[in-house]
């Protein structure tokens, strides 16, 4: 531990280094004492927020700067990534998104600002200023008096406009923490087990949308302790034609199979999403969670099929889950509280609606494969390379353990060590090299060798090279994700990958992969044809009024003597959706067996007959 941190742990209480010596934990110490917070409490705040960090002065999604994410309204930026056909039914005509402008949210910037006596510039770009100003501002929000965490209950509710954050970071009082900040500084919190919020004789405060009457209604499914808001997607007919179409999601008579929960970022601010998600011509997703807060809000019951993967029939067997973010800054506002609510949320859908958790069912919407060859390059890139899979499972209780012989292995780099290249964060100048940044994905190459060019994507970059755009996934591996080995040459892992061998850096100091056992399926003739959906048989149709869907394979082949690994194996459906009224959808159910592998970054689909399935 560094000198200048001077930790000391006594009788469970935090000695608080000398004045005067730098680092990151001594910018919190002060500023709690000059304005007379609990130094739990600013950690707290703080750690939920920006785990400590700075981010570069660079602001957040919603705006925030610093590690106390003071939110400048003027710099929330725009955007939605719903584009294309999110719907992805050949069956019916496409849907084109028509997203609506935001609200600014409520700036905290300049008021913190004043209360600290800084400048707003300073307050912006210095992370000492920044605590500090976030330090008084929690101050002006004490509503009672007391110098005990739980006497500041209502402040820190106050402070981020939530009471689900409030107890968020009493949570994380109680848990402690502790690790290395953007700076290089050693932060920790001690762990207080003993510190609980007030009773819960709680008072409606500025209508905040986490006191969940809706939920009392019992209209939202999210987890008891997850605090949810009901914000409902839009079911009307729209057009000039009576019944020229209706959106934004398909409703379910009963009850229906979840197979995948899809992770989604926004690409977009928060603010943006009631009135995009209320718009019956924009599309839909089940739930959104906000980055500052980690606030739920839920729009699409699980058992209707919601319009946001690009493919029906993962649409029609999935949960949608979209994130307040970007996926070229996801590694910097991706936040802990949003984490936390996300991976309370995810495991609470996979046990009641029984999907395992692991990567072959919890999945990025960069996982999703096209629907035929012609949508491929179309398809989506979030939550992207910066989202901290490994994390995230630890968080359910999923950790990512080696297991097996090593015929086939989970990539699992360390996150925040592993620092690879990427191109294109900076929309302006795409070829500029992205800020070092941990990372959860790895590089492929067509030889054990940094200079080995990428493996290529026949179907995502048509006629192209892959790059090293953070937006680019032709040749990534991700964490959690499970491939079969293809060969071993010193520091260097090969896996079969989009019908090809491909090789990515795994030196045993530093191991971007452990060894996993699991199903691998190896086609049993020369070549074997690759599906984006798993969509029944032809007689399957026949005592339906459904007209058959084809079976249009992609541009990807897999053959004799390659190998993949298998997440689940069905049986093909394709649910007819073209009325409101859901008596008139048709599930047409098949007894053609798919094996569902991981082909390259995105999963795909192989007739079970077209392959065995080994080890």
């Amino acid at each position: 531990m560094p000198h200048w941190i001077a930790l000391t742990l006594t009788a469970g209480l935090l000695t608080a280094p000398t004045a005067g010596q730098p680092g990151r934990q001594n910018d919190f110490i002060e500023a709690a004492r000059e304005f007379g917070v609990p130094l739990s409490v600013l950690l707290g705040v703080s750690y939920l927020h920006s785990r400590w960090d700075d981010h570069g002065g660079q602001p957040s999604v919603s705006g925030g700067y610093g590690p106390m994410h003071l939110v400048d309204g003027a710099a929330v930026p725009l955007g939605s990534h719903h584009e294309g056909d999110p719907r992805g039914d050949d069956s019916r005509p496409l849907l084109r998104p028509l997203p609506q402008p935001p609200r600014a949210p409520e700036d905290t910037l300049r008021p913190a600002a004043r209360l600290s006596g800084a400048s707003v510039a300073l307050v912006r770009r210095d992370p000492r200023a920044n605590i500090r100003a976030g330090a008084a501002l929690l101050a002006s929000h004490r509503v009672r008096p007391g110098g005990e965490p739980r006497d500041w209950y209502e402040a820190v509710v106050r402070y981020a406009g939530s009471r689900g954050f409030a107890d968020e970071v009493f949570s994380v009082i109680r848990e402690g923490a502790a690790r290395r900040t953007d700076d290089g500084s050693y932060v920790r919190l001690v762990p207080a087990p003993d510190a609980v919020p007030p009773p819960p004789a709680r008072t409606p405060m500025l209508g905040g949308a986490d006191e969940p009457a809706a939920r009392a209604q019992g209209r939202t499914e999210c987890p008891a302790t997850l605090a949810c808001e009901w914000m409902p997607a839009a079911y009307a007919r729209f057009g000039k034609k009576k019944h020229k179409d209706y959106g934004n999601h398909d409703r379910v008579n009963g009850s229906r199979r979840i197979d995948y929960i899809v992770i989604h970022d926004t690409e977009g601010s928060y603010q943006g999403i009631p009135s995009m998600v209320r718009n019956p011509r924009y599309v839909s997703w089940h739930y959104t969670i906000r980055s500052s807060d980690g606030h739920v809000a839920q729009h699409v019951k699980n058992r209707d099929i919601a319009w946001h993967a690009g493919n029906w029939d993962i649409n029609a067997r999935s949960i949608g889950i979209e994130h307040e973010g970007y996926l070229a800054r996801g590694g910097t506002w991706y936040t802990e509280a949003m984490y936390r609510s996300s991976a309370r949320l995810v495991k609470h859908l996979a046990t009641v609606h029984e999907v395992p958790i692991d990567r072959a069912h919890v999945i990025g919407h960069d996982n999703v494969p096209g629907t035929t060859p012609s949508t491929v390059p179309g398809m989506h890139e979030d939550p992207g390379p910066y989202w901290d899979w490994g994390r995230f499972f630890a968080m359910m209780g999923a950790h990512l353990k080696p297991s097996g012989s090593g015929s086939s292995v989970i990539i699992r780099p360390a996150y925040d060590r592993h620092r690879p290249r990427y191109t294109g964060c900076s929309g302006r100048r795409p070829a500029k090299d992205c800020k070092p940044h941990g990372s959860s994905s790895v590089w492929l190459h067509t030889a054990p060798s940094e200079q080995a060019p990428l493996v290529d994507d026949i179907g995502k970059r048509v006629g192209a090279d892959s790059t090293y755009s953070v937006y680019d996934h032709s040749a990534r591996a991700s964490t959690g994700q499970r491939y079969a080995v293809a060969g071993r040459s010193g520091d260097w892992t090969a896996i079969w990958y989009l019908g090809q061998k491909a090789w990515f850096h795994n030196p045993a100091s530093a191991p971007t992969a452990i060894p996993a056992a699991g199903p691998l399926v190896t086609p049993v003739k020369n070549t074997v044809r690759v599906y984006g959906r798993a969509y029944p048989e032809k007689a399957a149709y026949r005592a339906s009024r459904t007209r058959f869907q084809r079976h249009v394979p992609l541009k990807y082949v897999i053959r004799k003597g390659q190998s993949y690994s298998v997440g689940t194996t069905v049986a093909g459906t394709f649910q007819k959706a073209a009325s409101m009224n859901p008596a008139h959808h048709d599930l047409v159910q098949g007894a053609l067996r798919y094996h569902q592998i991981q082909l390259g970054h995105r999963l795909m689909f192989v007739k079970a007959k077209d392959v065995r399935v080994i080890g």
